[in-house]
């Protein structure tokens, strides 16, 4: 599926649809705008758009395979980036997957292309037929509406996450080991997952030494400046969490190791009571003093009984005294 807006500048129109059969017409301007979003394309769609565009083959080539991280590449005469939404489902097996999202960014014009539905892109596809307030400040502009779109989905994700930890938490102290275990890998694995598509997302729209890795029109600088700053949040927050989720874990752990001391512990002083008593239940059972005839056999058990209740008193005594109890 391919769609079409187009911008006209002079005579701050938009229009829909257009024929890219006759690009050039419409790129004539350089303050005009074309906007191209393909979704779920098939196999002579993007072709197509490309041998428009001359875009290279290469570039056409990550388009057509999932990419594992963010980057964006300078051509000629456009850029090429690559940018990672997420989707977060908690009761899912995957419970975060991403969706990719590839960008030609030309002098006036701007190509987007994605497999999957995107939430951001269906909001300002959905306002440009309303009005022109996203295609009307340049393409660089459209670049940032769009992925501060996707930054902002990462934000209720991070506030999730944020809510489980405080749970874990509380629950380390109630739960099988197993089942917080489990929990806290999942989590582990979420948190890794979005730093992955945080971080180079965030190196793409660094401003290193008053520069960043692309054209951008000095109007617009601001809100790439909010953008960055909103990555680093994220980025920050998610190199906390991480540690909130090690440092959790590393204290669930102790208590476990805790836990097992204390049963060995205990195990250790009945195991010690029982040792003496069986010994001296051996003793008389060797029949050691048959010599002084049945008669005496009832006084050998209460001698016996007597002799193993004082011993089990006496260390529960040593054992009170040592505070080993």
């Amino acid at each position: 599926m391919i769609k079409t807006y187009f911008y006209n500048h002079s005579e701050q129109k938009m229009f829909h649809d257009v024929d890219l059969a006759t690009k050039d017409q419409w790129l004539k301007s350089p303050e005009d705008l074309l906007w191209i979003d393909l979704y779920d394309v098939g196999n002579n769609e993007l072709p197509y758009i490309a041998k428009i565009f001359d875009f290279h083959p290469l570039a056409i080539e990550d388009c057509l395979h999932v990419s594992p991280r963010a980057k964006v590449d300078k051509y000629d005469d456009y850029y090429f980036f690559v940018f990672h939404a997420l989707r977060y489902n908690e009761e899912s097996d995957d419970e975060i997957t991403t969706v990719e999202l590839n960008v030609f960014l030309g002098p006036n014009y701007i190509v987007t292309i994605h497999k999957s539905p995107m939430n951001t892109i269906g909001r300002i596809a959905a306002m440009c037929h309303r009005n022109n307030s996203y295609l009307n400040r340049g393409p660089d502009y459209l670049l940032y509406a769009i992925v501060d779109g996707i930054t902002d989905e990462y934000f209720p994700i991070i506030d999730r996450i944020s809510v489980r930890i405080d749970e874990l938490e509380d629950e380390i102290y109630e739960h099988q080991m197993e089942e917080i275990t489990e929990e806290f890998l999942a989590l582990k694995r979420t948190i890794i997952l979005i730093r992955r598509v945080i971080m180079p997302q965030k190196r793409i729209f660094a401003n290193v030494n008053g520069r960043f890795s692309f054209d951008i029109s000095e109007e617009n600088v601001p809100f790439y400046s909010d953008l960055t700053d909103h990555l680093e949040r994220i980025a920050d927050s998610t190199e906390t969490f991480r540690d909130l989720v090690n440092g959790a874990l590393d204290t669930y752990y102790t208590i476990i190791s805790a836990k097992t001391t204390e049963t060995m512990r205990v195990l250790t002083i009945i195991s010690t009571i029982i040792l003496p008593l069986t010994f001296i239940t051996g003793l008389f059972g060797m029949n050691t003093f048959a010599w002084l005839g049945e008669e005496a056999e009832p006084y050998m058990l209460i001698t016996a009984l007597v002799i193993m209740l004082a011993m089990t008193f006496i260390m529960l005594h040593i054992f009170r005294k040592r505070k080993w109890l």
